[in-house]
């Protein structure tokens, strides 16, 4: 395994990167400096375990296209040889030769699953990903990282955008007091 990988602009700057939450983005990252010259993963659940991240983060992006998952909880990069190139002398061949037969790839370099494994989420035919939804969202994703939902104090308020800040009276005069006490300086 190389000490050094690289990233395509054409990938990572793509909205449909980009829309992913940081987290899954970061994993992709990480997933990509640990594969093999192929592309390949063989931990992909100890490297969510180092980064902090979480099994959600995965199933994004599974449901995204980036990863496919084989039955064995091997992964492979989709867009690996859109990233790297290896030259032939210092090309190491993956381990996984079944898991590469099983794949084909199109004309610009990606991989693309074979029919056969039932992990790999397909995309329906509208072109959505087949995950529900409801899973993805924001709630669903930050579960499990240790934050626990607590219901805000009985005498405060909601602020902000999306209202998630939770002040008493109090708390929002003293807020407002040293706003204006900023601007005037």
């Amino acid at each position: 395994m190389a000490d050094k990988r690289m990233f395509s602009l054409k990938i990572v700057d793509s909205d449909l990167f980009l829309d992913m939450p940081l987290s899954s983005q970061c994993l992709y990252f990480h997933l990509s400096m640990r594969a093999d010259d192929d592309g390949f993963v063989n931990n992909p659940k100890k490297i969510i375990k180092i980064i902090g991240a979480n099994e959600d983060d995965l199933k994004i992006l599974i449901a995204k296209g980036f990863v496919i998952v084989f039955e064995q909880g091997i992964i492979v990069i989709t867009h690996w040889k859109i990233n790297n190139f290896i030259c032939k002398d210092r090309y190491k061949p993956t381990l996984y030769e079944n898991e590469v037969q099983s794949l084909s790839q199109t004309k610009n370099g990606m991989y693309i699953k074979e029919s056969g494994c039932h992990l790999v989420d397909q995309r329906l035919t509208s072109g959505q990903p087949s995950i529900d939804k409801g899973r993805l969202d924001k709630v669903s994703i930050d579960k499990g990282r240790g934050e626990e939902e607590s219901p805000p104090p009985t005498n405060s308020k909601t602020y902000g955008e999306f209202h998630n800040v939770n002040l008493s009276d109090e708390e929002y005069q003293r807020l407002k007091e040293k706003l204006k006490a900023t601007q005037t300086q």
